[in-house]
Parts: C-alpha cells; structure tokens; sequence
C-alpha cells in the first residue's frame, strides 16, 4: 500500500476545501470596520506612507543621486 492513495488523494482535497472556508472565513472577520466605517484607519493609512516614503529613500540611495567630481 502506497501513500498516496485514492483514499488519501480524496481526503486531502476535503481538508483542503474547508480549510480554504475557514481561512476566508476567519480573514474577512480579521478586517477592521465591517460597517459603516468600512475602509482604511488612520493607523494604515500611516503604515502605507511610511513605506512608500523609505521605499523612495531607498530607490534614491540605491540610484547613486549624486555624480561623484
């Protein structure tokens, strides 16, 4: 008897399926404001311009700004 089987092949398709619910299930309930203040926080909206800024720092580092005389 092998391991991978047509036993095994079906059951691990099933406990794929429902654990797919379940992680969609479990990431919409992890979003904040499902309401009427549905969107982006303050908090987020500060993390994402944090990042696209040491994104840019980053880029212009990296492109050698300044030519060297």
């Amino acid at each position: 008897m092998g391991i991978m089987n047509r036993r095994n092949a079906v059951l691990g398709w099933g406990v794929l399926k429902i654990g797919k619910k379940v992680a969609k299930r479990k990431a919409k309930a992890a979003v904040p404001g499902g309401g009427d203040h549905a969107g982006l926080n303050k908090s987020a909206i500060a993390t994402i311009a944090a990042s696209v800024g040491g994104a840019l720092l980053f880029w212009r580092k990296k492109s050698g700004g300044s030519s060297p005389e």
